[in-house]
């Protein structure tokens, strides 16, 4: 089973498995074609976070593929500034972690060149795709920052025009890129000719990172964090990522016994969800960062006793205050399970749509903005310092009955994806939906992504009436959007049943699909 939020990747990724590649295989070739076929979400200037079942190994493991900050990138650096550009060069502080991953993972699992398993990447970036209809939204709403950015505008914005939905986009400096890449090798990308070219714009261009920045890039194996709920084992990044944040709203919530007390779709069911989750970003708020800069008090957060002290503190008729900031929301998550059993549940992202919107000269390469949340506040848990991982949105997670992978979920989304992914989750286990089913429910989103209203509460149009009116009553800034709203992020999701048998889910927010056999 394959699942992803474009058909393209989610085909490409189908291919290699019947080709009899792993799952690490299938998955790179998705990543690779979300690379190309999804860049307003994604790319190799880019992050991506790896949860993996090895059947062999018969362990989870996990791979953080976030960059750090290069050497120059300093507080004196942004001296006199209130905080970190969104956008433009002095966004683009931190290694593109994307490209060190599939070589990562593929050492330790791959079975296939990965010149075959590019191939389909390559071929779309060369010869062209169809433009999704999502990527044209973006575009729209992106257009400013497409234009006004050399190289950029080149690729998107063809003779300074809107492309449209449909026509066959090409992007010719990425399919070479691309080919250097998989015949080269990782160090093309880090220490080769490649790395000089984009080190030599950002030079040029007033930037922070350099050759020496990329030639000291690497990635890392770590153990991944875990909780119980209802029997199952959930599994999460660990910090940098917020993916504690979701086990904890798991642990808040496990008191409450949905499915048994509280209807699904009910008052109840949204309030509790918000406030557990509220509570769970109010500590990610105040502790996540670099793990290496910053010690994160893991084993009390994600103890059972904490998240039943802080269940008793929700209460039914009115709500938690506490702080939201914008965080990126544009990303692209994926799964993949093989013949053998193993499993792949991963994400990437540039963090905001088309990133910093800088291309890296004649590279073809959108680099990424996720360095713009660090903090100038030198109090601040996430302040800048050089060869620093700063907090990161990106959550792949994975739940395992008995030792096997049972449920792979994860969702583009930002401060969204711990909502989404606790609420198709609990769907899935304490409601018996199918991965499809619990994606299509009406969902919500609480908080804030860039350009929003601080600390409102999203509904969609489909949400009961007079469940919508219970939150307001109760105290929630409430803001109804349509149904399917983009807002409400991109899931998709693999579930094993006890009979073995393999459901998918893509979300019809996106242009995804789900390819089983």
């Amino acid at each position: 089973m394959v699942v992803s939020p474009h058909h393209l990747a989610t085909a490409a990724g189908a291919r290699i498995l019947a080709k009899g590649g792993s799952a690490i295989d299938a998955s790179i070739a998705v990543s690779s074609v979300l690379a190309v076929v999804y860049p307003h979400m994604t790319g190799i200037g880019g992050d991506a976070f790896w949860l993996l079942y090895d059947r062999q190994d018969n362990q989870v493991r996990a791979y953080n593929g976030s960059g750090r900050s290069g050497a120059e990138a300093s507080l004196d650096a942004f001296d006199g500034m209130a905080s970190i550009p969104k956008r433009g060069i002095l966004s683009a502080i931190t290694v593109p972690g994307m490209i060190d991953t599939w070589y990562a993972v593929h050492k330790e699992y791959g079975r296939l060149p990965m010149a075959d398993i590019l191939e389909a990447a390559i071929s779309y970036a060369e010869h062209g795709f169809p433009l999704s209809r999502n990527q044209i939204e973006h575009t729209v709403t992106e257009y400013e920052l497409l234009a006004q950015t050399p190289y950029t505008s080149d690729i998107y914005l063809p003779s300074g025009k809107l492309p449209n939905p449909g026509e066959s986009f090409v992007q010719t400096h990425l399919a070479a890129t691309l080919k250097e890449i998989a015949r080269e090798g990782r160090d093309a990308f880090y220490k080769g000719r490649i790395a000089g070219e984009i080190a030599a714009f950002l030079g040029e261009a007033k930037g922070l990172l350099t050759k020496d920045d990329f030639a000291g890039h690497h990635g890392n194996w770590v153990a991944p964090i875990s909780s119980t709920y209802k029997g199952y084992e959930v599994y999460q990044m660990p910090p940098n990522s917020q993916g504690f944040s979701g086990l904890m709203a798991l642990n808040i919530l496990e008191p409450f016994d949905l499915g048994q007390r509280v209807i699904h779709g009910s008052f109840e069911y949204y309030h509790l969800q918000i406030e557990a989750l509220k509570l769970s970003f109010r500590d990610r708020n105040r502790f996540l960062t670099d793990p290496e800069h910053a010690s994160v008090p893991l084993e009390r957060l994600l103890s059972k006793t904490y998240g039943s002290k802080l269940a008793s503190s929700i209460r039914m008729d009115q709500v938690c205050s506490i702080e939201s900031e914008p965080k990126g929301n544009d990303t692209a998550y994926a799964a993949v399970i093989d013949e053998e059993g193993n499993a792949v549940s991963f994400i990437q992202s540039l963090f905001y749509a088309f990133g910093s919107g800088v291309t890296a000269g004649e590279t073809g390469i959108m680099l990424q903005n996720r360095g713009s949340y660090f903090s100038l506040d030198p109090g601040h848990v996430n302040v800048l310092k050089p060869n620093k991982r700063t907090f990161s949105t990106l959550m792949p997670a994975m739940a395992c009955l008995q030792g096997k992978p049972s449920i792979l979920y994860g969702t583009q989304g930002g401060e969204g994806q711990p909502q989404t992914q606790t609420a198709i989750f609990t769907r899935m286990v304490d409601y018996q939906m199918d991965p499809q089913q619990a994606i299509n429910e009406p969902r919500f989103v609480w908080g804030t992504n860039w350009g929003d209203t601080p600390k409102q509460l999203k509904v969609e149009s489909r949400i009961d009436p007079g469940v919508v009116d219970a939150l307001m009553h109760a105290g929630h800034s409430v803001h109804t959007v349509k149904a399917y709203d983009g807002a409400m992020g991109q899931a998709q999701a693999i579930r094993i049943d006890e009979n073995r048998l393999i459901k998918g889910g893509f979300d019809p927010r996106s242009d995804g699909s789900a390819i089983g056999w």
